[in-house]
């Protein structure tokens, strides 16, 4: 049976000592009263909540998966998650970060991804129905209409109403320009909405007394291609005049999607056939109100990656620390046992490592990223709010897709210190590579992420938002560049700092002649960006745990962290060289291949 404990060192760590968040947020006038005591104490409730209601029932909600009543169309999620909602509800965690104006309790976006950081490491499909419901508040609170913040927001704050995202059709994913559900105006202002959706994340469940689904479709006279998508509130139950839930919907769940993890998400097959909605925001106009809630889902699938990396790593750890098998190479270390522990073993080593060093990266860039959100939403200075929103964007494809790609091979590894105890249910291990492989599928592939970063962040606008990340790395590398005892992580992250801007101007004039150039190098380039990042984060932390062993503070955390920089820099680091020569390789050898892919 896996286990969980909440890593409340590391994130205090990050929040406190590696960006000084409480500082940043108190130059933001609602945050005026953030301190770091009310933080530590809001993060160590949920994660007793996460390790303690959560955890115990993921193992058996996968093994449970969710039911659908096909003559009801209705479904039942694993036994007690629909109790473990009711928790959530009645301490006030869906409310964490909303809008006070709408029961909210106005907390900043840091709080809340660090929260969400250990429900995902607990339980990724049951965090999915409360993290879908929260992207619809945001989209509806930065789109929605008076009337309808009225009628919804409070519902969804307070966690009474749930919500979802409904993007995907059988014959169109990722080109949403394709899609083929029809809205039908009525007279009293309302739309008729008939069409199919698929992999409808907590589409349907018996949660809650209604769902707030957001569906995208077509108007009558709309042009084609993206720019002919509007945005729908479609309730899974139309509301009364006093804002009750009433007559039942035409959107109903007419399938369960049979899945290689998650399973304790209800992934839906929705029916659309003239269901009532109203429409969010101006006609045609419905992909620009949708990106808030997918651009939050990004992020928001970067820390569904980072919370099973590092759930997976702390039993990866317990194992191999506990199992016996074989002796060191370099002679017996448990000379009263009959074998040694696999962690003394150079290999084991380092996929624990690896993994270790997957989730303190990824917690360093999403609690960064978070954030640069807040400043980018509340900050009073418009400067600091535009430069705060560009970062963001810049990093939101990097979060996205270079988080689930480590997480992936994170958990892989951590599932392989297993052995053949790895690959049974019981353990978990096999469970948190299961529920970490969608991560790189949905919310827009990480090859689409690849794209969006560097044909759209960088290529676009001449690289301008790429040399405000810069500048920060800059003036690290200033900073640090004379301190000897800092060389062995300055000293990388400069050389890729001046290799990553040639890199990125060579494949920008490749790219000017021949644009398959850019689809050729991005995945290998966005990985490069993550490694130049994540190297960025690792000195800065470097650099705090070196000041703190300077001033004689004893505590082994700070050593710990130089050691997994210093194996980030030593053995993940490098891969960034490999990844440019083959960016550079071109686009030839891959669009030249008739022959090979007749």
């Amino acid at each position: 049976m896996p286990s969980y404990t909440p890593p409340l060192r590391d994130m205090q760590f990050v929040l406190h000592e590696l960006l000084g968040a409480v500082d940043q947020l108190k130059a933001i006038p609602r945050y005026a009263d953030v301190d770091a005591e009310t933080m530590d104490a809001v993060l160590e409730e949920a994660g007793k909540f996460a390790a303690g209601v959560l955890h115990p029932i993921n193992l058996s909600g996968d093994a449970e998966g969710c039911t659908l009543d096909k003559t009801h169309h209705t479904v039942t999620a694993p036994k007690g998650f629909k109790e473990a909602y009711q928790q959530y509800v009645e301490g006030g965690w869906p409310a964490l970060s909303c809008d006070p104006q709408y029961g909210g309790q106005g907390q900043p976006m840091v709080m809340n991804t660090c929260v969400f950081e250990m429900l995902n490491s607990a339980n990724q499909a049951w965090t999915m129905y409360t993290g879908l419901a929260h992207g619809a508040y945001a989209a509806l609170h930065a789109h929605g209409s008076d009337m309808q913040k009225k009628l919804y927001l409070p519902k969804l704050v307070s966690g009474e109403w749930t919500g979802t995202m409904c993007l995907t059709e059988p014959h169109c994913g990722t080109d949403l320009g394709l899609l083929r559900t029809k809205a039908e105006p009525q007279a009293d202002g309302t739309y008729k909405i008939t069409g199919s959706k698929i992999f409808i994340s907590a589409g349907e469940h018996d949660f809650a007394p209604n769902i707030v689904h957001l569906v995208l479709a077509r108007l009558p006279d709309a042009p084609k291609g993206s720019k002919g998508i509007s945005l729908f509130i479609v309730p899974k139950f139309k509301l009364k005049a006093d804002g009750s839930p009433g007559e039942r919907n035409p959107i109903v769940c007419t399938g369960i999607e049979h899945k290689m993890g998650i399973h304790g998400n209800a992934t839906c097959q929705l029916s659309l056939d003239g269901a009532e909605g109203t429409l969010v925001g101006e006609p045609n106009k419905g992909l620009m109100a949708m990106f808030v809630m997918m651009n939050g889902a990004r992020l928001g699938v970067g820390n569904q990656s980072l919370g099973l990396t590092e759930v997976a790593y702390q039993n990866a750890l317990a194992y191999a620390k506990d199992r016996l098998q074989m002796r060191s190479l370099s002679g017996p270390k448990a000379k009263d046992k009959p074998a040694d522990p696999i962690i003394v073993h150079p290999d084991v080593r380092k996929m624990l490592l690896t993994a270790k060093a997957y989730a303190e990266g990824g917690r360093a860039l999403a609690t960064w990223c978070a954030l640069l959100l807040d400043q980018a939403e509340h900050h009073p200075d418009q400067k600091t709010r535009q430069d705060a929103d560009d970062m963001v964007a810049l990093l939101t494809p990097i979060v996205k897709a270079f988080l689930t790609d480590n997480g992936f091979t994170a958990t892989n590894t951590c599932m392989q210190v297993f052995g053949g105890h790895g690959y049974i249910h019981e353990t978990g291990a096999e469970q948190f590579v299961r529920d970490a492989r969608i991560n790189m599928i949905y919310e827009g592939t990480n090859t689409v992420q690849a794209l969006d970063l560097l044909g759209r962040k960088v290529l676009l606008n001449q690289g301008a938002t790429l040399k405000k990340v810069g500048a920060q790395i800059e003036a690290l590398i200033r900073a640090e560049g004379v301190n000897e005892s800092m060389a062995e992580f300055i000293n990388p992250l400069a050389g890729l700092a001046d290799k990553f801007t040639k890199f990125t101007t060579e494949i920008g004039f490749k790219g000017m002649t021949n644009p398959d150039e850019v689809g050729a190098a991005a995945t290998d380039f966005l990985r490069v960006a993550g490694h130049l990042v994540f190297g960025y984060l690792f000195a800065r932390m470097a650099s705090v745990a070196l000041k703190q062993i300077a001033a004689g503070n004893a505590d082994p955390f700070y050593a710990a962290k130089l050691q997994t920089a210093r194996f980030y820099f030593a053995r993940l680091f490098p891969e960034t060289a490999t990844l440019m020569i083959t960016a550079r390789a071109g686009a030839a050898n891959l669009l030249d291949t008739e022959a090979a892919l007749a």
